[in-house]
């Protein structure tokens, strides 16, 4: 084997290992990085998941590392920040205002300032550095993998049924009883997309709430109130119930049992 065809071989084997690195994410535990949605994610994205030991945040430095300066540089500049658990200015964030001061942070200022280790900014090394990630197609295809969850479910005559819904739409006559998964969006489940052996179906719509967004959480909270209703009409027949049935009435005394007669002959242990 000649040097360079040596050499070359070396550094696509570094670069390989750097990329398998690159390409493994570390997490704690929480809910939503052990979630079934990360996973497939992950998996389409060739992303390999490794979650940290439990109480040992060093296993995922890097990203501690940024959450402390999200919270030292960013967080006391916006309004509502909490000091000793108090408000030191009145709260006017929305959630679509924090997503925005967020990213300008991040893409303004913390990826281009230099970095004292490397003198270079994030930005420039990422740049200069000639890796590319794996990423999908198109913005369309991404919020499929970020935004709209997966799940497998059976065609019926009737159509899908989901969360208490039911999705309708003409493809679907083709694959009654045949497996499909289904991916929505916890923010509007009121259509559905469909795909058999990862290939696109239709997108099922839900008849009874068409023209209307209905999320996840909506459902979950009209589900709780109605739990609560029924938990409550019951407690009130039960009272009613109660209040109707005749008091029951005290047991009989118990007669004293009488007392045992004795025997008159002695026996002793011996006998």
């Amino acid at each position: 084997m000649t040097p360079d065809r040596w050499h070359r071989r070396q550094r696509v084997a570094a670069l390989s290992r750097r990329n398998a690195i690159r390409s493994a994410t570390p997490s704690d535990h929480g809910s939503d990085f052990i979630s079934d949605h990360l996973r497939q994610v992950a998996a389409d994205l060739k992303i390999t998941l490794i979650h940290s030991t439990v109480a040992r945040p060093q296993g995922r430095g890097k990203i501690e590392r940024f959450f402390g300066t999200l919270t030292s540089e960013l967080l006391p500049e916006l309004p509502g920040h909490l000091d000793h658990g108090r408000p030191v200015t009145t709260p006017a964030l929305s959630v679509t205002d924090l997503d925005h001061r967020m990213r300008g942070f991040i893409i303004e200022q913390y990826h281009q300032r230099p970095h004292r280790e490397t003198g270079e900014s994030p930005h420039r090394r990422w740049l200069a550095d000639g890796w590319l990630p794996q990423l999908p197609e198109n913005i369309a295809a991404l919020d499929l993998l970020l935004v709209q969850v997966a799940t497998g479910r059976i065609v019926h005559r009737d159509g899908i049924h989901f969360q208490g819904l039911r999705y309708l739409d003409p493809v679907l006559a083709a694959y009654v009883r045949e497996p499909v998964t289904i991916r929505y969006d916890p923010r509007d489940i009121t259509a559905i997309r469909v795909f058999h052996h990862d290939r696109y179906l239709c997108t099922a719509i839900s008849p009874e709430h068409s023209g209307r967004t209905i999320s996840l959480k909506d459902i979950d909270t009209a589900r709780r109130a109605h739990r609560r209703r029924l938990r409550s009409q019951i407690h009130e027949r039960i009272q009613l119930v109660t209040d109707y049935l005749p008091t029951p009435a005290a047991p009989p005394a118990a007669e004293p049992a009488p007392p045992r007669r004795r025997s008159p002959l002695r026996t002793y242990r011996e006998d």
